[in-house]
């Protein structure tokens, strides 16, 4: 759908500030994201930015039906994981495993199918069947040495699923693997990690700062105290000049 170009210029805007901010402030990009569905909400682009925004901030009824409008729109499955991840922050796993069996998800691109896989295997995690998220889990995607832009994440969602089966010697070599491949800090790997290995960090930055301040504090004496001690100084003033002759 076409827009008038003052039209689509302000709604451009309000797009790219929904990107722009969806990480640091959701809030904020969601605010952004109302202003361009109230300007162009026939616009597929429009939808699902919205859909994002509302995910961002947990409003997952108001993201599903975003989402769903932009497919109908546009006829895509890309949005397919993402729409079942926002059946399991509904409560409704069960939906989202349904999803996960349907065709669509042969119509995805790998990225696409590892998400939907990772979002599988959380709703059986919802459903407390750990075994089944560690199998759900297990792929040529995962085994594979090759680092791909969904590898840490796949990895990690591994190591958790270990872990919580109480798998802890696996989990701990998956959470390494996840921080191998993990170049851009997108997971917590290194955190899970010393924290198994039951290292502490300190802020040692925040100790200097403490040990500077009190280095430079003045010191508080009392009255009494100060009046005593210019006594014992006059006293060891006349003991060093010896005795008074008269």
């Amino acid at each position: 759908m076409s827009l008038p170009k003052t039209l689509a210029e302000d709604v451009a805007r309000n797009l790219v500030m929904v990107a722009r901010l969806l990480d640091e402030d959701p809030e904020q990009a969601y605010a952004y994201s109302r202003i361009a569905l109230r300007l162009a909400s026939r616009v597929a682009a429009v939808r699902e930015a919205a859909g994002f925004a509302a995910y961002a901030t947990q409003k997952y009824a108001e993201a599903l039906a975003e989402f769903r409008a932009s497919r109908r729109m546009t006829g895509s499955v890309e949005l397919w994981p993402v729409m079942a991840d926002c059946e399991r922050g509904l409560g409704r796993p069960e939906r989202a495993m349904a999803m996960a069996g349907e065709p669509e998800v042969q119509k995805l691109d790998k990225a696409g199918q590892v998400e939907m896989r990772l979002v599988a295997a959380g709703a059986r995690r919802d459903m407390g069947q750990i075994d089944a998220a560690i199998v759900t889990l297990q792929s040529s995607e995962l085994a594979s040495s090759a680092v791909h832009p969904w590898t840490p994440r796949l990895r990690y969602a591994y190591a958790d699923a270990l872990l919580a089966a109480g798998r802890e010697d696996e989990a701990r070599e998956w959470f390494g693997k996840a921080l191998e491949a993990d170049k851009d800090g997108s997971t917590d790997a290194s955190d899970r990690l010393a924290e198994l290995d039951g290292v502490e960090f300190v802020d040692a930055l925040g100790d200097d700062e403490d040990e500077a301040a009190e280095a430079t504090a003045p010191v508080v004496i009392e009255a009494d105290e100060y009046i005593d001690d210019l006594d014992d100084e006059d006293d060891d003033e006349d003991d060093e000049d010896g005795p008074v002759k008269a």
